[in-house]
């Protein structure tokens, strides 16, 4: 007698063939996440890199070129030399200002700033940051005005990371701004916070162009048409800032056009 064939399996029901697809599915998502994570943190750990590499070389480069522009061990000679040094030195103080700008990106995303957030006179933070754009203003004949100067609430925040914010918003509305424009600072205290407006008069931001213009590296015209510098980086580390300090940054049109900037901190409680 013949033995009997081997018996088949069934086939999977299509309740089971669909969980089994639905599992194959989720398990490729989160292999694809986490290559995702991987790589991005690759990405910051390179800019933590790159930025913290720059950063020896320049401070030399800036040192050097300031003892030749006001020679320090004689006379250059030629009046050139003097305006080399000069640009030498600028260019150095851009490249700076970029590679603290990146790390102090690649820290926010990962966690690792560290913000320490006390009682800070909203008026003497805006004097700091004034005082440290005074180049960029005279240099663009620009007016910063601060409305009810020397009455301003108080605020709870970071010390450095609340002159970082600002001296970024400020710098980008002078960027954008036109020559001899006009950027209006205000600050009110409300719902036990302290709302901040920033209004410059440049060109203004499409609303659908909101959300990019705060990740890092954009910009808010064509890269290859823009006429200001920089690389998109004020923004989006503005609103990093204040968010790891507790706050919150929107932007909108201005009144008259421009960009309008609300920043919103904490206040002391009384």
């Amino acid at each position: 007698m013949a033995d009997a064939a081997p018996r088949r399996a069934p086939p999977p029901s299509e309740p089971d063939r669909t969980t089994h697809l639905a599992a194959q599915r989720q398990a490729r998502r989160a292999a694809h996440r986490r290559l995702e994570a991987r790589a991005e943190e690759h990405r910051r750990s390179f800019l933590r890199m790159v930025s913290h590499e720059l950063r020896t070389p320049l401070n030399s480069i800036l040192g050097f070129s300031e003892l030749i522009q006001a020679e320090i061990y004689g006379p250059l000679g030629a009046p050139e030399y003097k305006e080399y040094a000069a640009l030498i030195r600028d260019s150095g103080q851009k490249l700076l200002a970029l590679a603290n700008q990146v790390l102090e990106i690649a820290r926010l995303e990962s966690g690792t700033a560290d913000l320490a957030a006390r009682r800070e006179p909203l008026d003497h933070v805006l004097d700091d940051v004034i005082d440290g754009l005074s180049e960029e203003i005279r240099g663009r004949g620009a007016q910063v005005i601060v409305v009810d100067q020397g009455t301003l609430p108080d605020i709870v925040a970071d010390p450095k990371g609340v002159r970082t914010a600002l001296a970024a918003l400020v710098g980008n509305a002078l960027a954008y701004g036109p020559e001899g424009g006009v950027v209006r600072i205000g600050a009110a205290l409300e719902d036990e916070g302290v709302t901040l407006t920033l209004i410059d008069q440049g060109p203004g931001v499409a609303a659908q162009d909101i959300p990019r213009l705060l990740r890092p590296f954009e910009q808010g015209e064509n890269a290859l048409i823009r006429r200001g510098e920089g690389a998109g980086l004020g923004l989006p580390l503005a609103y990093m800032l204040c968010r790891g300090m507790g706050g919150g940054l929107t932007l909108g049109p201005g009144p008259e056009g421009g960009l309008k900037v609300m920043v919103r901190l904490a206040a002391p409680q009384t």
